[in-house]
């Protein structure tokens, strides 16, 4: 099992990424690869909804040195098969979502399977196997509430599995509430939030701008 780097705590808002954090339903500790807000343009004005942090498993940096030692951060953002790599690579992933305004459990997964769909249709994958797999996802978040400073996890493994769990003290439960074995959807999960259509680019820039970093230091 690999060690996951040593790396600094990151702060979006009021909201506080530690440096590492061990998923529910895992027996590995992940490290905070980076972290940004998202919001939407509502009249003109730019209004931040959640904060997101995205850990990555400590062998995700060899994995990556492969093909990306030498690339600076703002090659490693601009690149999508980079962050591709990130989102399909053989190795675990925790994104975790904390409010800054509060939201419905209705309200965020309909938009999350909304972008997941979407971007499902043009990439000319979505089957029969993906829409059981929203239909989980919209029941699994369909009584839950979210006031500022709640979160949600999602956690990503390599064999294709995705944990969703709310914690309710800021601390990280040592199982998920649920986990939906679908591939695509863990993987789209991470895409609407580090990918080319992520809104806005800031979780993608720090997570460029660290795993270039840690990538001199192979």
């Amino acid at each position: 099992m690999s060690t996951p780097p040593s790396v600094s705590e990151i702060q979006v808002e009021s909201v506080v990424f530690p440096p590492a954090v061990k998923p529910p339903g895992s027996d590995k500790t992940l490290f905070l690869g980076g972290a940004g807000e998202r919001g939407l343009e509502i009249e003109g004005k730019f209004v931040k909804f959640t904060a997101i942090g995205v850990y990555l498993e400590g062998s995700s940096v060899a994995a990556l040195a492969v093909k990306w030692k030498g690339k600076t951060a703002d090659e490693l953002a601009d690149s999508n098969d980079f962050i591709a790599e990130i989102i399909t690579g053989p190795f675990e992933k925790l994104t975790k979502v904390t409010m800054i305004l509060p939201l419905t459990g209705q309200q965020y997964s309909e938009k999350v399977a909304e972008n997941c769909t979407a971007y499902w249709k043009a990439v000319g994958k979505y089957t029969e196997a993906e829409s059981e797999a929203i239909e989980k996802f919209l029941q699994i978040f369909k009584d839950e509430t979210f006031p500022p400073r709640a979160s949600i996890l999602f956690t990503q493994s390599p064999t294709g599995s995705l944990t969703i769990a709310f914690p309710k003290d800021g601390s990280v439960p040592e199982q998920g509430k649920a986990v939906i074995q679908n591939k695509l959807l863990a993987e789209a999960i991470l895409e609407s939030i580090i990918g080319k259509h992520g809104v806005p680019p800031t979780a993608r820039k720090s997570l460029a701008t660290r795993v270039s970093d840690l990538l001199k230091q192979t």
